[in-house]
């Protein structure tokens, strides 16, 4: 017996033509919805688009979030152009710095070379570093100038930019400069614009400690320190560095000399003050400098020239 067999084809077209007829009366209802002019067919309108245009904001969110990611994405790569260019001038500013020191160091250097006087009343005799006999116990450099170049125990040193130490020990043609830094060094400073006076003690570190102050709270970090000139160690108004606050939380100066590059010193001569003696002429200058001689007592009647009577 034979079967009977049917092609699917034979039902899909059919159906394929229902839908598309179907599908063309429907674009073709909706664009002659759109086409007609009447307020009712406006309202219409207007209440289908409000019923399903918002529906359909689920749709518009992968775009949403997609715009919304690329444009963090070139805020992202600005930014990092910005950090990237930061970092270039950054390095830039670093390298002007290296070069201002130097700079700065060189002429201070050509300064000390062209015998350019820190004060008027100072001289002072320039000298090369031979040897820097530092240690752990002991800091100190030995300079080419001596008794022979008129240097005398206890003078003050500079490198040009701030005060470095004090001869300690003159040969005939050589001398030695013990070092700010030097745990036997005891300088009298003078903390500005405070004025606090204070001792600056060395302990052989690189920022010696501040001992002895009148008022630590009048100092604060970044304050000038100078030499003080009391007991005449050391000429007053001498740069010596900088305050700043150590990590024992003890105020400190980081000084101002260059003890990395001590190439050529300068040797202050001291000159000792004038000691005064008489203290009313202290108060007031002699009477017979200013007014000039007393004038002679007048004669009386009677009275002799020899101030008698016969």
């Amino acid at each position: 017996m034979a079967r009977n067999t049917t092609d699917p084809e034979e039902f899909h077209r059919p159906l394929r033509r229902v839908l598309v007829g179907l599908l063309v009366l429907l674009l073709l209802g909706f664009f002659a919805l759109w086409r007609i002019d009447s307020p009712r067919v406006e309202r219409f309108r207007a209440a289908l688009i409000d019923r399903f245009v918002p529906s359909m904001q689920w749709a518009m969110a992968p775009v949403s979030w997609a715009a919304d990611v690329m444009d963090n994405f070139q805020s992202y790569q600005r930014l990092l152009s910005q950090n990237q260019q930061l970092r270039e001038e950054l390095k830039q500013m670093r390298q002007w710095k290296e070069a201002a020191l130097q700079l700065q160091q060189t002429n201070a250097r050509l300064h000390d070379l062209n015998q350019v006087r820190l004060d008027p009343r100072l001289t002072h005799v320039t000298g090369v570093v031979l040897a820097d006999s530092g240690s752990p116990f002991r800091q100190s450099v030995l300079l080419n100038v001596g008794a022979r170049d008129g240097i005398i125990d206890g003078w003050a040193t500079m490198d040009g930019l701030g005060l470095v130490g004090r001869i300690s020990g003159v040969g005939a043609k050589t001398s030695r400069v013990i070092l700010l830094t030097d745990s036997n060094s005891r300088v009298p400073v003078v903390v500005q614009p405070s004025g606090q006076k204070s001792i600056l003690s060395g302990d052989n570190g690189d920022l010696p400690p501040l001992d002895f102050l009148e008022d630590p709270s009048e100092v604060r970090p970044g304050d000038q320190v100078f030499s003080w000139g009391d007991g005449g160690v050391f000429p007053a108004g001498l740069l010596v560095g900088s305050v700043v606050l150590g990590t024992d939380k003890r105020l400190r100066v980081a000084l101002a000399a260059d003890y990395q590059r001590l190439e050529f010193l300068r040797v202050l001569r001291s000159h000792a003050l004038e000691t005064i003696t008489d203290q009313g002429a202290l108060l007031a200058p002699d009477p017979t400098r200013v007014f000039g001689p007393p004038a002679p007592p007048s004669l009386t009647p009677g009275a002799t020239a020899g101030g008698g009577n016969d």
